[in-house]
């Protein structure tokens, strides 16, 4: 019960991680925790390094260097007010959207977390769908609501929560 997801694969260190064996059902828990069929929906997955992260950073949200994860949703579902819902997306139409994940990026915030590659990345493609769904951390109340559901959807997979004190003395906050 997973989602379409078309994975391009740019960095072949990717490939011992097996992307598609963890975004399925980190973007399945994401959608289904706002109560949609992740069946019914497609996204696209471009695995990447920092350097293509950082091109795309910069021409999309206007930031110099790479960042861990990017969102494009196909569609503007942003609440109107700070900490309520986002509009659901709506068939027929069922592209959320396109998402990046920067290796280098994901493997240094793992390490520095002392936490495994393969939960820190699921941790990220939980955030990256929600995204697309319109959630967003811009405004308090927003980043509120959805860090508690990234919380909660994490929790139900068997992950600690990410934005924990992970004994660095650092919590994860992601690109917020």
């Amino acid at each position: 019960m997973t989602p379409q997801i078309d994975v391009l694969v740019e960095d072949p260190r990717w490939n011992a991680l097996d992307l598609q064996a963890l975004a399925g059902p980190a973007c399945a828990a994401a959608l289904a925790e706002v109560g949609l069929d992740p069946r019914d929906w497609e996204i696209s997955l471009l695995a990447c390094d920092d350097a293509r992260i950082a091109t795309l950073n910069g021409d999309f949200r206007g930031k110099h260097g790479p960042t861990n994860v990017l969102s494009w949703p196909s569609d503007d579902r942003a609440a109107g007010i700070d900490g309520e819902m986002p509009l659901p997306p709506e068939p027929p139409d069922p592209e959320l959207g396109d998402i990046a994940i920067a290796y280098e990026t994901c493997a240094r915030e793992a390490q520095e977390a002392r936490k495994p590659l393969e939960q820190h990345v699921t941790h990220l493609l939980v955030h990256a769908t929600l995204h697309l769904l319109g959630f967003d951390h811009e405004r308090d109340a927003d980043a509120a609501l959805m860090e508690g559901l990234e919380q909660g959807i994490l929790a139900a997979m068997g992950h600690p929560d990410p934005y924990a004190d992970t004994g660095t003395g650092q919590t994860l906050a992601e690109d917020r």
